[in-house]
């Protein structure tokens, strides 16, 4: 009898995610899985199926359903802060990973998931680590619009496309590091191990190629929005 609870559990649970929206299939699910209807929940979606398990704690309680390309993720948060979710998902699993927004209440697991699906596109080929959505949303409205986004790449690296690989990658992983640290051209060097000048020297190159200045904010927005597309578009030379 336990064994046919869990399963159609696992049923209703699958239903949920999948965003079908059956009358009182929130309400059954809930009663099934000992979970409340209206509670908050967490979706996450990683690609490398761990082997080992997710204990519940700290009143998290966690229900993991497989699928072909990964494995979902579904947390029952309680009152927990979301916030923490990525580090203690991370030491189950490497990633990379994504997590949706939190759902208030069942019914909105569909969402969630498809939205945690979304964090999980912004990472980079390689990368590792659970991702919130709410960390990536530049990088999410990217990733939703690809035929636009390979339009802006276009538009604005054109011309870095056609420059030698090695060429490219220097001069994209320099305005990288320069927006990481916050346009700060001596902390972008140190971070680049070259001078400050050659840093401004990149940069200057960099706004002449793309037609496109760094300190007008409609084109740095363009050029981060570009940048973004181009990671998550082309693998790296």
């Amino acid at each position: 009898m336990q064994r046919r609870s869990d399963e159609r559990g696992e049923v209703l649970l699958d239903a949920l995610l999948d965003g079908r929206s059956a009358p009182g299939l929130a309400a059954r699910a809930a009663a099934v899985l000992g979970v409340p209807e209206q509670g908050r929940y967490a979706v996450a979606v990683v690609r490398v199926r761990p082997a080992g398990q997710l204990v519940d704690a700290d009143g998290l309680r966690f229900f993991r359903r497989a699928r072909a390309d990964g494995e979902l993720v579904v947390v029952a948060l309680g009152d927990r802060d979301p916030a923490g979710l990525a580090p203690l998902l991370a030491r189950w699993c490497p990633g990379p990973g994504g997590i949706g927004p939190v759902a208030e209440g069942l019914a909105g697991l569909g969402t969630a998931r498809r939205l945690a699906e979304v964090a999980l596109l912004t990472c980079v080929p390689g990368e590792e680590g659970i991702v919130r959505l709410e960390e990536r949303l530049p990088a999410a409205l990217v990733v939703s619009q690809p035929e636009l986004s390979a339009r802006l790449v276009a538009d604005v690296f054109g011309p870095l496309l056609d420059l030698d690989p090695a060429d490219r990658a220097l001069l994209v992983r320099t305005l990288d590091a320069w927006l990481e640290c916050g346009g700060s051209a001596g902390r972008a060097a140190g971070r680049l191990y070259c001078h400050r000048n050659t840093v401004l020297n990149r940069l200057r190159r960099l706004e002449q190629l793309t037609s496109r200045s760094l300190s007008r904010p409609r084109e740095l927005i363009e050029m981060m929005l570009a940048l973004d597309a181009f990671r998550l578009s082309v693998s790296p030379p």
